[in-house]
């Protein structure tokens, strides 16, 4: 036994040398090299050495070495915040692939909030959404396994498998009095980052999904297939809602094409001497109105874009506070393949608001109303006039104003009831069935109509 004991002496010798080794080379990477000659940091480092020299060495059954640091650094990282991560290589190659747009899956951004795992959003045409998972959803359950305490790595480990199989998730939602299962079968997620719909008249919007690599390429490409059709632009809508975010650098050069001067973001880390200011350039887009949608689901990048355009007064943002993931993750790739994702900085707006759980207030807030209930609302809504009654005497403007109204809502409703969905144009499909892209559409409409407006100042009474 003292033999043992000495071994493992010498054994816990080496180790501490290549943990203070390992200490003095991270802190220096963090600019704070004196920092590790603390005397509390090396008990620390004795303390953890001890207890993995003594699972090593007396544990019941063998236990792999890399198996137990790459537990004690997830251990360690738990106490944190939940987008601080260790990412084994496996994880880390999947990562990579993530950031490229094209990778395999479900197709659900996932979060923990409030301690329970939560869907931020499911990407557009996945599997996710087509089984019908919903923003807010609270995944219990992966397969079986319960996802209390279960970090997002975990969980995303879990949801992935072969191509082709099936996921089970036991979802709560608020309409459930039970958790129901919801099965999902895993397939290549390709993200199309910018959705383009043309409104008309010079009006157009643009649902962004996601920051990946291309966004910016594809926002370009968007915005050129629109000049193609009109000669201007008259108005814009940018749909950020249910974005979890992505690239910084992507979102900069899309709030860039809308700002001409001023901040777009600023990091602060917690040396405040680091603090990174990225500024517009000249020469952005600023000659039509834009309105910016948002929702509780808008996250991290996508509020930075929603902050900028709102602080520099260039846009009207829509729709309902955001989720307010405002902090910056700092991706290190280690030695053998894994990589820390770890949380170096905060978000700030250029006037200087944190975004971190507090997010984006929108100017003007906008409930969203269920595409049922609103179909349903503008059934109510409907009613006769003298033109519909049959033999009706024509007007001289008649033709005019039947015009307008085939330019209304309320003619696509009417022309949803008697013509096949597919037969409808994408902007009909979109404002017949989204009530806050059609509020944003109408306010764009009265901003055209207000600027035409003679405001004059009001005469003073004439003297008697």
């Amino acid at each position: 036994m003292r033999k043992q004991l000495k071994k493992l002496g010498i054994a816990f010798f080496v180790s501490m040398t290549l943990f203070i080794g390992l200490g003095y080379v991270f802190s220096s990477w963090l600019g704070v090299a004196g920092a590790a000659t603390e005397p509390n940091r090396y008990s620390d480092l004795q303390l953890f050495t001890k207890v993995l020299n003594l699972v090593q060495r007396y544990y019941v059954k063998p236990v792999d070495t890399k198996k137990l640091i790459y537990g004690s650094i997830n251990g360690m990282l738990k106490v944190l915040d939940p987008h601080t991560n260790f990412l084994i290589p496996e994880v880390y190659k999947e990562f990579e692939s993530e950031t490229s747009g094209e990778f395999g899956g479900l197709g659900v951004e996932i979060t923990v909030k409030d301690g329970i795992l939560t869907v931020i959003s499911p990407i557009e045409d996945t599997p996710a959404w087509q089984a019908g998972i919903k923003a807010g959803d609270k995944i219990v359950e992966i397969d079986g396994f319960g996802t209390k305490g279960m970090t997002l790595v975990d969980a995303a480990q879990k949801m992935r498998g072969k191509l082709g199989s099936k996921v089970k998730l036991k979802i709560f939602r608020k309409s459930f009095d039970l958790p129901k299962d919801f099965f999902v079968k895993r397939d290549i997620i390709k993200i199309r980052s910018v959705k383009y719909t043309d409104l008309g008249d010079g009006y157009t919007y643009y649902k962004v999904t996601h920051f990946i690599e291309n966004s910016a390429r594809d926002f370009e490409l968007a915005l050129a297939k629109h000049a193609k059709k009109h000669s201007s632009t008259k108005g814009m809508i940018i749909d950020l809602r249910g974005n979890p975010g992505g690239i910084l650098s992507q979102v900069v050069k899309i709030s860039d094409m809308f700002l001409s001067e001023g901040r777009i973001v600023s990091t602060i880390p917690r040396d405040k001497k680091g603090e990174e200011i990225i500024m517009a350039k000249p020469n952005g887009m600023t000659d039509f109105p834009l309105i910016v949608l948002i929702n509780e689901y808008s996250a991290s990048a996508s509020e930075i874009l929603a902050g900028a355009l709102q602080d520099n007064k260039r846009a009207l943002i829509m729709g309902k506070r955001s989720f307010g993931k405002g902090t910056v993750q700092t991706v290190v790739r280690l030695g053998d393949g894994s990589a820390l994702k770890m949380t170096a900085a905060r978000y700030y707006t250029p006037s200087g608001r944190s975004i971190q759980a507090e997010g984006i207030h929108p100017d003007i807030v906008l409930e969203q109303i269920a595409p049922d209930a609103f179909e349903k609302l503008q059934d109510k809504d409907l009613i006769m006039r003298e033109q519909d009654i049959k033999g009706h005497l024509k007007g001289a403007e008649e033709k005019s104003i039947a015009k307008k109204e085939s330019e209304s809502f309320l003619y696509w409703w009417k022309l949803a009831k008697t013509k096949k969905e597919s037969g409808l144009s994408p902007k009909e499909l979109l404002l017949g069935r989204d009530f806050q892209a059609l509020q944003a559409f109408n306010y764009l409409k009265a901003w055209s109509v207000m600027q035409t407006f003679q405001m004059e100042a009001p005469r003073a009474p004439a003297s008697k």
